[in-house]
């Protein structure tokens, strides 16, 4: 803690002795009667001074500003306790109970609790219940309502710093979700259309260079790149839109031959059938579409032919591919973490497995 005043409180302080000054002079002071000896406006002024003093350490020592304008208070109450010096304890006593530690916020609750309970009973006790009514609301208009005062503006502040957290973690979630997806379809597109165009270029290099074949192949490279640069110059327009798109609309399952067709020039065995696959939402149609893309993908990595059957039941769309698949065969497993994915995002399921010596990938839609 440093132990010097700021000056926003040594202005404070400066105008409450320069307001204090003017009311002695105007003899507007006095609360409660004084000692029979009258207190100089010398003597007043010095009581003051050393509650001014002690204001201007409120915030930069709180518990050290308020000992010291309690301390010029309780002075000032043997002489008749004067306005001016209880503008300073109340305001001070405010602003501690605002911005001073939490283990003295509670003890100044505490304390002043107690001391207006206390007042009360001891005046009952003594003298008359009616007065020690007046005495305890006296006493809590003074020192209560301040603390009061400030212990909920400081519960209010405090709810508004926690809303703010909360705000920011929902807001960093947010951008995770973002990311992640973002990374998903990065994966999606690049991984699956350069994995064909590797798996095809590593096929035309073992043919003849007059083969017919060839050229079939090579358009289908072709195609491939082509298409993963549509694809990606989409997201870029998506990721650049002012208002949030939730997914690229520039593929479909009713596109899923063009899949089909590449992972077949790639030297894929496929068995293809589809249903009608037209009006179904867009969030299900590419979901559909990215699964059997990333399915196809593996199937070409890891074997020489896969059947695929796109279903569409009453409820529910249903995407199987079933691809042989070596022993050895290992991949990262992103491409199945991303398919997953994609299937829970629209509250399908999506499982996928050894089955015998073959691989299953079956995901069921929700329509």
């Amino acid at each position: 803690m440093e132990f010097r005043p700021k000056r926003r409180d040594l202005l404070v302080a400066v105008g409450f002795f320069a307001l204090g000054m003017l009311i002695y002079h105007l003899r507007l002071h006095l609360i409660i009667g004084g000692t029979e000896r009258p207190t100089t406006l010398g003597e007043h002024l010095a009581i003051l001074a050393l509650a001014c003093a002690g204001a201007a350490f409120r915030r930069s020592a709180p518990a050290f500003a308020l000992v010291v304008v309690a301390a010029a208070a309780a002075v000032d109450l043997t002489r008749g306790l004067s306005l001016p010096v209880i503008m300073v304890f109340v305001d001070a006593l405010f602003v501690v109970t605002l911005e001073g530690p939490r283990r003295l916020h509670r003890a100044l609750v505490g304390v002043v609790a107690t001391a207006t309970l206390g007042l009360t009973l001891t005046v009952a006790v003594l003298l008359d219940w009616r007065e020690s009514l007046y005495a305890g609301f006296q006493v809590f208009s003074l020192f209560g309502v301040p603390v009061w005062w400030a212990t909920n503006i400081r519960q209010h502040r405090d709810s508004a710093v926690q809303v703010a957290r909360i705000a920011e973690l929902d807001r960093r979630a947010a951008v995770d979700a973002e990311r992640n997806r973002m990374a998903r379809d990065l994966h999606d597109v690049i991984a699956g259309h350069l994995s064909a165009i590797a798996i095809q270029s590593e096929a035309v290099l073992s043919m003849p260079a007059d083969s017919q074949t060839v050229r079939t192949v090579l358009r289908s490279v072709r195609e491939n790149s082509v298409r993963s640069l549509e694809e990606m110059r989409t997201m870029i327009d998506v990721l650049r839109a002012d208002d949030p798109v939730d997914e690229p609309v520039a593929v479909r399952l009713a596109d899923s031959g063009r899949l089909v067709d590449s992972a077949r020039a790639g030297g894929l065995d496929v068995d293809f059938e589809m249903d009608r696959v037209d009006g179904l939402p867009v969030a299900v149609d590419v979901a559909a579409y990215r699964i059997l893309q990333e399915a196809l993908t593996n199937a070409l990595k890891h074997g020489a032919s896969a059947t695929v059957r796109v279903e569409r039941q009453l409820r529910r769309l249903v995407v199987t591919v079933r691809n042989t698949a070596r022993e050895s065969a290992e991949g990262s497993g992103t491409g199945l973490v991303s398919m997953a994915e994609r299937a829970h995002a629209v509250r399908g399921t999506f499982s996928a497995g050894r089955d015998g010596d073959q691989w299953l990938v079956r995901a069921v839609l929700p329509l």
